[in-house]
């Protein structure tokens, strides 16, 4: 057995490897998505009369074919149109997304393409998060989505967050480049919390791409297993690139920790 190729290679970057079995996603037994329709498994239909449809079939998301992948749990904390002010606001309670009952070892939040490319929302920055009281947040994506943060920061306070920006598409658009860096900023102030920055290592979703990957405006079966793969094999990067950051998964709602190890 070579183990060498389960450590991190040289000079090796995000998604250079992909693990369709997950790697080292799997050792995350319960996962949280919080996200929009390309987190949900959503389909566009059209008939004859040009009438579209869109349709969240959460068997076909990202999150579920995960699940499958390495026999974990993952809720779909998700739906079409979603916003981080809409979770706030409303969704979050309707789904009990808030209940402890499903408080899990790692969340990863997939918002942004509402809020700010389609719904025009001020992206903010970190300044506008208070650390000690989230009510007192400003009312930009920066504040709202830092909310959630730490709103299941209360709930499951030794939980790993995953923050997913944005892949780039055959228009350049800053706000993708902008709600990147605003995400890495936010790491920065959150304990165990790493970017998934696919502006910077995802394809571009360029036209050969849509005709692969897509239907419609969203992503066809073949797109959310690829993003499955590619979300799953990000994350098996960073256990691999810091394992010590990751040893202690397995305590993480649990009440015990090694105080010999690292506990970010």
């Amino acid at each position: 057995m070579d183990i060498t190729k389960y450590y991190l290679g040289e000079n090796e970057k995000p998604l250079d490897v992909i693990k369709p079995d997950g790697g080292f996603f799997g050792i995350f037994r319960t996962v949280a998505v919080v996200g929009d329709s390309l987190s949900s498994g959503e389909f566009e239909s059209l008939d004859e009369k040009g009438n579209m449809g869109w349709h969240d079939y959460y068997e076909y998301s990202w999150g579920q074919y995960m699940a499958r992948a390495v026999g974990n749990t993952v809720y779909n904390f998700s739906c079409g149109g979603m916003t981080a002010k809409w979770y706030l606001d409303s969704f979050g309670n309707d789904i009990g997304a808030w209940d402890r009952k499903k408080a899990c070892q790692a969340y990863i939040f997939a918002l942004g393409v509402n809020d700010v490319l389609n719904q025009g929302m001020e992206i903010g920055s970190a300044d506008d998060v208070d650390l000690e009281n989230c009510e007192n947040n400003k009312p930009t994506f920066a504040g709202y989505y830092a909310k959630i943060i730490q709103k299941y920061k209360k709930i499951s306070p030794d939980a790993y967050f995953f923050l997913m920006a944005m892949p780039h598409t055959e228009n350049e658009d800053e706000r993708i480049d902008k709600v990147a860096a605003l995400l890495h900023d936010l790491a920065k102030i959150f304990t165990r919390t790493y970017v998934l920055d696919l502006s910077v290592y995802a394809p571009r979703y360029d036209a050969e791409f849509r005709r692969n990957f897509y239907l419609g405006g969203h992503l066809n079966a073949a797109g959310y297993l690829l993003t499955a793969q590619m979300t799953m094999s990000y994350i098996d990067y960073l256990v691999r690139k810091d394992p010590e950051d990751f040893a202690q998964v397995g305590f993480v709602n649990k009440g015990f920790h090694n105080c010999q190890a690292r506990w970010l």
